[in-house]
């Protein structure tokens, strides 16, 4: 029996699954074992591929089947430290700081974060508290 198509119709259904298409922040952050750390909305972990240059994906086929690609909406839209980068098939990938973001297929649940130092070259993005500007509490001299 040949798997191959079978296993093209489930990346693509897994794919589908990542996509996010609603607000302006297409992030969350979640509570793992290496610390807080930036998710999707549903709270799977996010990483960055060291092997990405000038924010363009290198992971296709096999790796994306396992690194299942944060995709964007048509209508989603870029902002602040994120982008969008268009991936070799022309689906749309959301970015941070211009490093194209992924999902690890072994994370099954909210605070999963088992990619994180695989092989060296996958990384959770650790969350940063937004910095105010001005208002209470800012540290500013009065």
């Amino acid at each position: 029996m040949n798997f191959k198509p079978i296993a093209t119709i489930l990346l693509s259904m897994s794919l589908a699954a990542c996509a996010y298409t609603g607000g302006n922040t297409p992030v969350n952050s979640h509570e793992t074992s290496a610390g807080t750390v930036l998710t999707t909305p549903e709270g799977k972990t996010l990483y960055t591929f060291d092997k990405d240059r000038d924010g363009q994906s290198n992971c296709y086929g096999e790796c994306a089947a396992k690194w299942p690609p944060y995709l964007a909406g048509q209508d989603a839209q870029p902002g602040g430290d994120y982008s969008i980068i268009v991936r070799k098939d022309g689906s749309q990938q959301w970015a941070h700081k211009g490093s194209p973001l992924y999902t690890w297929f072994k994370d099954t649940g909210p605070g999963d974060a088992a990619g994180n130092g695989r092989g060296g070259v996958w990384h959770v993005i650790p969350y940063e508290t937004p910095k105010r500007q001005g208002g209470y509490g800012g540290g500013g001299s009065y």
